[in-house]
């Protein structure tokens, strides 16, 4: 069975920077692609980073380029979203998600090609 663990969520000011981690076990975390994802109160969940399974691309929302990076480390089963100049809008839950579909070429950018979801970390930006 699949198990994602997000952490590194917390309060921070605009402007400031959280990294989060997500550790996946039950399977070989190496041949699958892994998301971010975020939803806010009153929306609807979106899509953050993607990152394809050999880590070689990367996708990310208009509104976090430049700001986020989405990374991974194979040979620890986990995946990272860095977050930097973190603005009010950003406040929301995020999950981590892994890719239902074994080395998918494409970087998956919806919700519904991952079969895996972490129970979420809330992340406060205050202005």
């Amino acid at each position: 069975q699949v198990q994602l663990v997000e952490s590194g969520g917390g309060l921070v000011q605009t402007g400031g920077s959280l990294r989060l981690s997500c550790a996946a076990s039950g399977r070989t975390f190496s041949n699958y692609a892994m998301g971010w994802f975020r939803q806010a109160p009153g929306k609807e969940r979106e899509f953050v980073a993607g990152i394809n399974w050999g880590g070689s691309r990367t996708d990310y929302a208009d509104s976090v380029k430049g700001r986020f990076t989405i990374s991974r480390d194979n040979a620890k089963n986990t995946v990272y979203l860095q977050m930097n100049s973190l603005k009010f809008e950003d406040t929301a839950v995020y999950y981590c998600a892994a890719d239902s579909i074994n080395r998918r070429l494409a970087v998956p950018v919806f919700g519904t090609s991952y079969g895996y979801w972490g129970q979420g970390t809330q992340v406060t930006v205050s202005s």
